[in-house]
């Protein structure tokens, strides 16, 4: 029996342990924490979720910022979720176009969810869909990707948006950087700023041809002037704003 169960057991501890190294949640304030994916790229043990997430618990559901990088990708991120709570997920927010921060979409709106995005967002996700799932399909495998199917958000706004779920406000900011339709959200009541693509963290900005080096910039002094005490970024561990100013603003400025 031993011979038998010695093996199985420490298979079961392997995989909680590489479970861990894909998703860690992270508290960052009372009611918002960070979920965070690899810094590596897509594979078929991330998912596709090689980014990071924000959650913010509220008293009448749970949002999540971005909604993972493909179907399973979305699951996955369920039950990281579950680990902080029960509250159903009632939001969904885009923070912009990039794979990971809407293929996971169709998954939520099955649950229930109600997806938001900047108008810019949907187009870029409209304009780039064919590319990314040929991406996803190499990188993290057709079996992986099995189930992501687009759904683009159910409310978009322009610029602004306010956004109050339960007994939390959130304001939802468009300004372009790593994609055009990049958005940040604000949660003044525990000074935290989810960020998305805007910051990087623990590894160097990916820009690409949808990114704007000069648009960046400006959307990152947005951001700076609300003096956030916690920062989400899209990549990496949660920072505060010198830390983001480092990583990311002084590398597209010197």
């Amino acid at each position: 029996m031993r011979l038998i169960t010695m093996p199985i057991i420490a298979l079961f501890l392997l995989t909680r342990a590489l479970f861990a190294q894909e998703l860690t949640v992270q508290q960052v304030a009372d009611h918002a924490y960070a979920i965070i994916g690899p810094t590596s790229q897509r594979s078929p043990e991330n998912l596709g979720n090689n980014a990071t997430f924000g959650l913010i618990v509220t008293n009448d559901g749970a949002v999540l910022i971005d909604p993972g990088g493909s179907f399973k990708g979305a699951q996955a991120l369920h039950e990281a979720i579950k680990t902080v709570t029960d509250q159903p997920v009632k939001a969904v927010i885009n923070s912009g176009g990039q794979d990971h921060r809407w293929l996971g979409n169709g998954y939520w709106h099955d649950q229930g969810a109600t997806i938001y995005a900047s108008d810019a967002a949907v187009a870029d996700q409209k304009d780039r869909v064919s590319q990314q799932l040929t991406g996803l399909s190499t990188l993290i495998g057709t079996d992986a990707l099995a189930g992501t199917d687009p759904y683009y958000a159910d409310t978009t706004f322009d610029a602004e948006m306010t956004l109050e779920i339960g007994d939390v406000t959130l304001f939802l900011t468009h300004g372009a950087a790593h994609t055009p339709g990049d958005s940040t959200i604000w949660m003044p009541s525990e000074s935290v700023m989810f960020t998305g693509d805007l910051v990087y963290i623990d590894r160097i900005l990916g820009v690409g041809p949808q990114s704007s080096s000069l648009d960046w910039v400006a959307s990152f002094d947005v951001m700076a002037a609300q003096n956030p005490a916690h920062i989400v970024p899209g990549h990496g561990r949660p920072a505060d704003l010198a830390r983001a100013t480092a990583d990311t603003y002084d590398y597209l400025t010197n």
